[in-house]
């Protein structure tokens, strides 16, 4: 353990220092030779350097908008909340705060460290039998919600003031979108069960898994990764366990690379604001200094007026990507880039959900740092890939050098800012699913550094799973064919 005057540097004594002492059920290194990155400079003020950094990557305030927006990736929206729905599924720290970086027992993840669906099956029938009607089916609420497709209702909720949604992991009422995705995965389910109601609730899930682990596999991972990395992790065009270098998967565990600056990718994809149906387009939270004190927040019974309507998150129909300002608002809603930019709603969180601080971006700096992360450029040297120069590390929307903020960050990136500043590098044109013909948008991906952790996590993890697809039937594919995305799991979750 790295030291300085006999004690601990900060935020190294809350985590495992090997993934051995780690194990199942904790989160550990992934590069455990590497020092801590901190960002005193001169004055030895890590805190405001890190904070200089984060207002630096937060976006102007926009008054919420239809139509096509020159920050919008290729990626359908949805991805953006299948990802923070992915992540609910892996990782659950309820102890954890960054108030506790001293706590000697480190960071406890108390959820498997799997693509089982814990977050959706909870600890099953017998233990949370409120979560189900009684048979192999999950208990849906009565609640209408109106705007969306027909027949979708709210989740299942208590009679508290604010109720709560019954769900295997009360995250996934975070927001209205992962919300109703959750409720997707429902319906997916139960769907399955009237497809073949003799067959057995374990049958059911494990199909249900298996179409989940196919779309985080085949079509997730190839949104946000460089295609060049993960044909990397590949012999003779599938995936291979031989390949994974650098995670530990046969004593799986959640890295802190991953979970706290890799995998946070997704919070440069949230839009500022999302129209949900004809009528409702709000922000992702509220700014109330900005006069938009209403937002798309979660942890109470969802308004009924806002159901959404699926073919704006994801393709399930093919829309216009501009014209009249009525196709404009039927739009398909892109995710916003991968890049250093982070939209300005997620700049101040309302107090229900984050305060001191209340940035995104300056909590998952600050977390980094207290956890002991490493730089960027450490990172990639110890994976023998290129190092980015400091002027190639380009911070917010105005794409100011890093160096500029601070010289503490002078060849000593953040991991997080340095993940997303190389995938800026790593762009691919991409045809957005629309109507009007030769449309190519420019999408950042991640590259060898991100994208090679994330996506050997995600390969480890299931790989170490022995109930996963790629274990028992790597071949297996959903009845439709290989092309299975998360448009055909959404379709056949509505009914389609």
């Amino acid at each position: 353990m790295s030291q300085k005057h006999g004690i601990p540097l900060r935020g190294l004594m809350t985590t495992g220092s090997s993934p051995r002492a780690a194990g199942q059920g904790k989160f550990g290194r992934m590069f455990r030779s590497l020092p801590a990155a901190t960002f005193g400079g001169t004055d030895g003020r890590n805190e405001r350097h890190l904070a200089d950094l984060a207002n630096t990557m937060i976006g102007e305030v926009d008054p919420p908008k239809d139509g096509k927006d020159e920050e919008e990736s290729g990626i359908p929206s949805l991805y953006t909340y299948l990802g923070q729905f992915i992540d609910h599924d892996l990782t659950f720290d309820p102890a954890s705060s960054l108030q506790k970086q001293n706590d000697p027992n480190g960071l406890i993840d108390f959820r498997t460290p799997a693509f089982d669906l814990d977050n959706v099956y909870g600890r099953g029938q017998d233990d949370q039998p409120y979560l189900y009607d009684g048979g192999n089916k999950f208990f849906l609420s009565t609640m209408p919600l109106s705007g969306g497709a027909p027949g979708i209702t709210d989740l299942p909720r208590n009679n508290a003031n604010p109720a709560r949604a019954l769900i295997g992991d009360p995250r996934n009422d975070e927001n209205v979108i992962v919300s109703q995705l959750q409720g997707l995965f429902l319906r997916f389910h139960n769907r399955m069960v009237d497809q073949d109601p003799t067959a057995e609730f374990a049958t059911i899930a494990r199909r249900v898994r298996f179409h989940y682990q196919y779309v985080v596999v085949n079509d997730f991972l190839p949104r946000i990764i460089d295609a060049q990395v993960l044909q990397a992790l590949k012999t003779n065009h599938r995936y291979s366990s031989d390949k994974i270098a650098f995670f530990q998967w046969r004593d799986p565990f959640m890295p802190v690379e991953f979970s706290v600056a890799a995998y946070r990718l997704g919070h440069s994809m949230v839009r500022p604001d999302y129209r949900l149906n004809d009528a409702v387009l709000l922000p992702i939270f509220p700014i109330p200094a900005a006069g938009f004190p209403e937002g798309l927040t979660g942890f109470r019974a969802m308004n009924p007026v806002w159901g959404i309507d699926w073919g704006r998150f994801i393709d399930t129909d093919i829309r216009n990507y501009d014209g009249t300002p009525a196709q404009q608002q039927k739009r398909l809603q892109l995710a916003y880039k991968l890049d250093t930019t982070i939209s300005n709603p997620l700049g101040s969180l309302p107090a229900a959900v984050a305060s001191n601080p209340s940035s995104l971006a300056e909590r998952n700096l600050l977390r980094g740092w207290r956890l002991g992360l490493p730089s960027g450029q450490r990172v990639a040297a110890a994976m023998n890939a290129s190092v980015l120069k400091d002027n190639q590390i380009l911070i917010g929307p105005d794409e100011k050098p890093i160096v500029e903020i601070s010289s503490a960050f002078e060849r000593n990136c953040p991991l997080w800012t340095y993940i997303l500043a190389e995938a800026m590098l790593h762009k691919t044109a991409v045809a957005p699913p629309v109507l009007e013909p030769g449309i190519r948008i420019d999408t950042p991906r991640l590259g060898p550094v991100g994208g090679r952790i994330v996506a050997e996590v995600f390969l480890g993890l299931l790989f170490a799973d022995s109930s996963s697809y790629l274990n028992m039937n790597p071949n297996w594919t959903p009845a439709s064919g290989a092309n299975y995305t998360l448009k055909d799991f959404v379709n056949f979750a509505l009914g389609h």
